[in-house]
């Protein structure tokens, strides 16, 4: 395709590519704004397709029809697609976004790296949010991983080993890095109390992650202005609750400042301040994708 010949001949390092995936864990639609507000800043144009009827299973997942009056009029098939977006300086990278595929992820997995090879790209970047017992009153965190934490230095680490359900997002960049390729993955924190609802924090936090990581301008202001919005709604609805919310959030708090306070340390896991363990990690995680799959 000429615009993607055009875009890596006018860069002297490789591509940057950025992957994100519908259906798995993504607290407080962190990944899933984020995509959506680069398709809709990027002028995205399609250089790849993968085949969507190996793997997604249809039923698990109904794609919707329009029906009118006495005939069957559209149909919206799921779509994983490659696409050349543009940063706010106009300088070209790839997002892969679209359903997880269901079925077939070592094929998909070694698909994706033969593009990325074939490509040039110089690193991949995955991003989620994930659900953690944090209070929507402080920063919003990070845990970088990967084999580039070097582009995102400064996070604490909150635990050591953990076993949480796998995903074809992880198992990509499990592949990547296994062969050799510069991976990042970004999982940001989003209070559990606002996980099933859009928390536009945890997506500027990702945006900025990735320009820090990859040199790529992406400002987000559209979502940055969403955030007060947002911090008001749950602020009202605090107000109407009984006041056990409130002080689980205050408990929370002094959590999250004793953490704060101990950041010099190797492992978090290793102060005496209450942090999950692993094993209540991957419970949480199990919830979120248990009540997720309900909602849907």
């Amino acid at each position: 395709m000429a615009a993607l010949e055009a875009a890596r001949a006018g860069l002297a390092e490789g591509l940057v590519l950025l992957y994100h995936f519908e259906g798995f864990m993504d607290a407080g639609e962190a990944g899933g704004q984020v995509v959506a507000h680069l398709q809709e800043q990027g002028s995205p144009v399609v250089v790849a397709r993968f085949d969507h009827d190996r793997l997604v299973d249809y039923r698990a997942r109904r794609p919707a029809m329009t029906f009118d009056r006495e005939s069957w009029i559209s149909y919206d098939p799921p779509e994983l697609l490659v696409q050349l977006v543009q940063d706010a300086t106009g300088s070209p990278f790839l997002l892969l976004t679209g359903p997880e595929p269901d079925v077939e992820w070592e094929a998909f997995a070694a698909a994706v790296r033969r593009l990325v090879d074939e490509l040039g790209v110089r690193l991949t970047v995955d991003f989620h949010g994930i659900p953690m017992g944090v209070p929507h009153t402080r920063p919003v965190g990070l845990t970088p991983h990967g084999n580039r934490l070097d582009l995102a230095p400064g996070y604490p680490r909150w635990f050591e080993r953990a076993q949480v359900p796998g995903s074809a997002q992880a198992l990509v960049e499990y592949r990547l890095a296994e062969s050799g390729h510069d991976v990042l993955g970004l999982a940001v924190h989003v209070p559990h109390y606002v996980a099933r609802s859009p928390y536009p924090a945890a997506a500027v936090v990702i945006l900025e992650a990735v320009q820090a990581a990859s040199g790529l301008v992406l400002p987000g202001l559209a979502l940055r202005g969403r955030i007060g919005e947002v911090y008001a709604d749950i602020e009202e609805q605090l107000s109407h609750g009984d006041g056990e919310l409130r002080s689980a959030i205050r408990g929370m708090e002094s959590q999250y400042d004793a953490v704060a306070g101990a950041e010099d340390r190797e492992s978090l896991l290793a102060e005496t301040t209450e942090l999950p363990s692993a094993d209540e990690l991957g419970r949480q995680f199990e919830q979120f994708l248990a009540e997720h799959e309900q909602g849907d």
